[in-house]
């Protein structure tokens, strides 16, 4: 496999949630300190939305151990314009979803496990 293809194959995986999740507008990867990975972006800029959820991530991962509830799933917010969602991607990434006000939040968290674990995949074969 080239380089090249196994970014195709994770910007692939950020199509495919895209169109199978009604709502989602852009995605991002990035690692799990903020460095971009691959995006599926037209509006944002991609090398800064990696570096503000690595952060969000970061501070939602230390709340849940503080208040002890366990694991963190993921961070969401809500804005008046629509969605955020960070999700972790194995130890060492994140998934970034920016989503507008008519985000399927259940179809996500049902589709998203499955994007996770490609990505997970993915990555651990780059």
């Amino acid at each position: 496999m080239t380089s090249a293809a196994p970014y195709e194959a994770l910007v692939a995986s950020l199509k495919s949630l895209r169109e199978r999740v009604m709502g989602v507008n852009e995605t991002v990867i990035s690692t799990s300190d903020g460095l971009l990975v691959a995006a599926d972006t037209a509006t944002v800029q991609p090398e800064s939305v990696a570096a503000l959820a690595a952060a969000s991530l970061g501070v939602g991962r230390r709340t849940a151990a503080e208040v002890g509830l366990g694991g963190l799933r993921d961070v969401v917010v809500r804005c008046n314009g629509g969605y955020i969602v960070v999700l972790s991607v194995g130890e060492h990434a994140l998934l970034v979803i920016l989503a507008d006000e008519g985000l399927d939040l259940p179809g996500l968290h049902r589709e998203s496990p499955a994007t996770v674990d490609r990505l997970v995949s993915l990555l651990s074969a780059a």
